[in-house]
Parts: C-alpha cells; sequence; structure tokens
C-alpha cells in the first residue's frame, strides 16, 4: 500500500527543504505526496472588529496569488529527479491551516506530515515557528516529521525515543515510526530519565508493548540518572550525534519541558536533527 504523505508549503527555503527531504527518505518506497498551501486573510476572521470584512476583491486577489505562486512550486518540484515510485499532487486552499490539514489528513488517510521547522519569516531566535508547533501539538490524526532548514537527507544511524513508559502508543502512527527507522536501517535507542528499577508495574508492561512495536528494528535502552528531562534529552542526542528525535507528544508535554527552555538552541536553531513527533491515543 502507498504511504500518503501531506507536506505543507509557504512556499519558504524551509518549506522546500522539507519537499527534498520527503522525497528522499522515502526515495525507495511507493508514496502519494500531497503538496499544500494554505492562504488566510486575517480580516476574513469571524468576531475580528478591528477591521472590515475584505471584499470580494480581496479574496480573488489571494487565490490568484497563491495559485502563481503554487504554479511556480510545481515548476521548481519538477526539476527534482523523476522518481517512478511517486505521485505528487498540489492543491491550495482559503483557510485556517489546522483546520485545512485535519481536513485533508482524515480525506486522504496520511500517514504522515513531513514540514520544515521555520516558515517564511525565518526568525533566527526561534527553534520552531508557530506553525510547526501548531501542527505538531495540535493534529492529531498522524505522526509531525519537521525537519531543520539546513539539514539534508542521509541515512539516520539512530533515533533518539525518550519515553517515560507512561504513554498509549499510537499504533499506526508506530509502524509509521517503525517504516522509519527501516528505511535507514536505523537503531532506535530508547531513552528513559531515571532508574530502570523504580519503574512501576505499569511501565513495566508499557515498556513490553513498546518492545512489541520494536521487534523488526534495532533497538537499546538507555537510562539516565539525576538528570532533568530538558537537560537529559538534548544532551543526549547530541553527544549520540544522533539523526533524529522522536517522542510520544502527551499534548503540551513535551515542548512544554524540552522545546521551551534555552538549551533547544543547541538543537534547534543551529539544529542538525529532525523531530518526529507521534501521539498518545487517549489524546
Amino acid at each position: 500500500m502507498q504511504k500518503q504523505v501531506l507536506i505543507p508549503t509557504d512556499y519558504s527555503k524551509s518549506a522546500f527543504n522539507a519537499i527534498v527531504y520527503a522525497f528522499e527518505l522515502f526515495a525507495e518506497e511507493d508514496c502519494t505526496f500531497h503538496i499544500f498551501h494554505s492562504y488566510f486573510l486575517a480580516r476574513s476572521a469571524k468576531g475580528n472588529v478591528l477591521f472590515p470584512e475584505p471584499e470580494p476583491a480581496d479574496y480573488d486577489r489571494a487565490a490568484r496569488l497563491s495559485g502563481e505562486r503554487m504554479e511556480w512550486l510545481k515548476k521548481k518540484v519538477g526539476l527534482l529527479a523523476d522518481n517512478p515510485k511517486h505521485t505528487v499532487y498540489f492543491d491550495h486552499k482559503f483557510g485556517t491551516l489546522i483546520e485545512l490539514l485535519e481536513e485533508k489528513v482524515m480525506r486522504d488517510k496520511i500517514d504522515l506530515i513531513v514540514m520544515g521547522t521555520r516558515g517564511i519569516t525565518d526568525d533566527t531566535k526561534v527553534a520552531y515557528g508557530r506553525n510547526s508547533v501548531n501542527v505538531m501539538e495540535n493534529i492529531r490524526g498522524c505522526a509531525v516529521l519537521a525537519v531543520p532548514a539546513n539539514v539534508s537527507y542521509k541515512k539516520i544511524g539512530s533515533i533518539v525515543f525518550p519515553t517515560n513508559f507512561k504513554t498509549h502508543f499510537n499504533e499506526r502512527e508506530m509502524k509509521t515510526f517503525v517504516k522509519i527507522a527501516q528505511l535507514g536501517n536505523s537503531q532506535i535507542q530508547i531513552l528513559h530519565i531515571g532508574k530502570e528499577k523504580d519503574l512501576s508495574e505499569r511501565q513495566r508492561n508499557n515498556r513490553k508493548e513498546l518492545e512489541n512495536h520494536f521487534s523488526e528494528v534495532k533497538y537499546t535502552y538507555h537510562w539516565l540518572e539525576h538528570k532533568g528531562v530538558k537537560e537529559g534529552v538534548l544532551s543526549f542526542a547530541d553527544q549520540q550525534d544522533s539523526g533524529m528525535i522522536a517522542f510520544v507528544n502527551r499534548k503540551h508535554w513535551f515542548f512544554g519541558s524540552v522545546f521551551s527552555n534555552p538549551l533547544v538552541k543547541s538543537l534547534g536553531v543551529h539544529s542538525k536533527v529532525p523531530i518526529l513527533a507521534l501521539h498518545d491515543t487517549r489524546n
């Protein structure tokens, strides 16, 4: 069965790099790629009393500009090596990003979203732009892979997977995670901040479930004591020269505990580490 991969674009350098990365990551896989742009007029938001409702001409102008930019992107993507295993669709639509992505994930049965970490504003003081964080936090129907603009695809030697063994694993998304690991023959480094002997019965059961998910890939366990989650995850990934960090995002937990702190500068602004966000089945 073909993988369905959705790639949101704002026509930025970072977004185009995500397209290239996705094509190369799945170079040997039968894939359908959905390259999608959403455009929106802030004045059209309901209840916005500060600005008058846009005129029909404003909507027409926005649609025309979006269409022209999408045609430009089609030509640019067409210059990439043509892969017979890949089918590529382009689309643009008026509306808010999260609502439109949720709609496409459901309708097109998307397995994975791949996007850049920063958008067209490319604020170098920000590790992850607002759109990428919003997508990882709010799109719950599939896994999300965020790719820094300066990262070119290469086979991933190891993937750090921090876990407290308290999450509920989404089977469909775990299969996507395993597939990504298999593509590069990557080793998954399961990282727990704490002592193995302190695991509760529930945590031990979840650990067994995790091992079932990883039965067809290489994995190792790593236990870090006397470190906070923030310092532990980022310093471990940095020391191991990991090619990716994957995590189960219990809503707002991961970004709240790790990616909102100053240490993100070592793996964010200057990052060479794509981030794979998976989801807890409870949210």
